[in-house]
């Protein structure tokens, strides 16, 4: 499984809060939370993500509540990876249940850039840098996290079984 887009960087401590605003939480479909996913910390963010892009952020991504909106909309918006030093673990969790790929690594995260193309190979953990070149070596994730995320989150990983 891999991922490949252009980058949107952000720095520390990415709240809920900002990533999609409290403002909107009363919308239940994803594709209504995506209209408005980074609004307050990046007002051109959904008017510039195509699908396949990659958010590469710092410390603590997705810190604050433990709502599930935050990477439901950044999934919806059609981010295909979250990549960042260290992410909150309860957006960690909630990322791997609604079938969000995210990656912790640090030495990306801080080397690449905004705007930067990006592809990421979940099966090895490997991101390559396609613009400068560089490559990284991230957490893998487990097969049976892969499986959970190819079929778009935990609930249909499940039913899936059944």
């Amino acid at each position: 499984m891999k991922a490949c887009g252009r980058v949107f960087k952000y720095g520390d401590n990415v709240d809920t809060d900002v990533i999609i605003p409290a403002r909107y939480l009363n919308a239940t479909k994803g594709e209504e939370l995506a209209k408005h996913c980074m609004e307050d910390i990046d007002k051109d963010f959904v008017k510039n993500v195509q699908k396949g892009d990659i958010i590469v952020a710092n410390k603590n991504f997705g810190c604050g509540s433990s709502r599930e909106h935050a990477p439901l909309a950044i999934k919806c918006a059609g981010v295909s990876c979250v990549i960042a030093e260290t992410f909150a673990r309860i957006f960690y969790r909630n990322a791997i249940n609604i079938g969000m790929p995210i990656i912790e690594c640090p030495e990306a995260a801080k080397a690449i850039n905004a705007g930067d193309e990006v592809e990421i190979d979940f099966d090895s953990g490997v991101i390559t840098d396609k613009t400068t070149g560089q490559s990284f070596q991230g957490q893998a994730f487990p097969p049976f996290m892969q499986k959970i995320i190819e079929a778009g989150g935990l609930v249909n990983y499940i039913n899936e079984k059944k």
